[in-house]
């Protein structure tokens, strides 16, 4: 049914001096304490700014280390309170088969998170390269799939509201186009495209988060089209397409 969806990025990196540097060799990584920082604002912000008749009844979270920490940091007692479920779920990770895009066993993660329920993560998971992971590979058109999937997934669920902590890369490139901070949130109206007579669902931003630079008001207001940057064809597990000159990095 039309809904509501709430989408969240996560942080990581690592902290050396007064920069920020990122190492994309990091298995499945965890929060910073920059990343942590951004979770207690984040989750102090919801309290106090998140329309109070948003009916939320669900949250769902990629299964990666990062975002079950963002949605345990930053919603855990904020849910706990209210008797929201938060589920993990394979469809919502991140797009490429780098070790810092790719997950943990659902048996490590699990005994991190036990406030997640894990119990519906696609079995495949965190496999990104077999062919019984064919959906999840990045490549462009298995990412746009992926994306559909888990659109339709939202668009067929009985809750009226639903938050969704994902990656930047997949939200923007794959879902949105829309650009994410660490830690900033945008708010979508979920429906059908009717005219597109593609039969697609579609997402359209808040006007409060749209014109706010993001829930936070920290997001760059730029758009992208769907599937830029993405690779036609499968690369090698470290490898990463690039964006075109001119757009800002995830």
């Amino acid at each position: 049914m039309p809904g509501v969806l709430e989408s969240m990025r996560a942080h990581w990196g690592g902290r050396m001096s007064d920069k920020l540097s990122v190492n994309y060799d990091i298995p499945d990584p965890e929060l910073t304490e920059l990343g942590r920082n951004q979770c207690a604002e984040l989750a102090k912000n919801i309290k106090e700014t998140l329309p109070k008749d948003l009916d939320v009844g669900l949250i769902l979270c990629s299964a990666m280390r990062r975002t079950c920490e963002t949605a345990t940091l930053a919603l855990g007692d904020w849910a706990a309170e209210r008797g929201i479920p938060i589920q993990a779920h394979a469809g919502w990770q991140e797009n490429s088969a780098k070790p810092c895009d790719t997950g943990s066993p659902v048996p490590v993660v699990q005994a991190l998170f036990p406030n997640i329920d894990f119990t519906h993560v696609d079995p495949v998971y965190p496999d990104k390269t077999s062919p019984a992971a064919e959906k999840y590979k990045y490549v462009k058109a298995n990412l746009l799939g992926r994306a559909q999937m888990v659109l339709e997934d939202l668009y067929h669920r009985p809750e009226k509201a639903i938050i969704v902590v994902s990656h930047s890369g997949f939200m923007r490139q794959a879902v949105t186009g829309d650009w994410f901070f660490n830690a900033d949130y945008r708010i979508y109206d979920i429906a059908k495209n009717e005219d597109g007579g593609d039969g697609k669902v579609a997402l359209k931003q808040w006007g409060l988060t749209k014109n706010g630079h993001g829930g936070m008001g920290r997001s760059w207001d730029e758009v992208v089209e769907i599937g830029i940057g993405l690779p036609e064809e499968e690369l090698p597990p470290k490898a990463e397409a690039p964006l075109p000159p001119g757009v800002r990095p995830n």
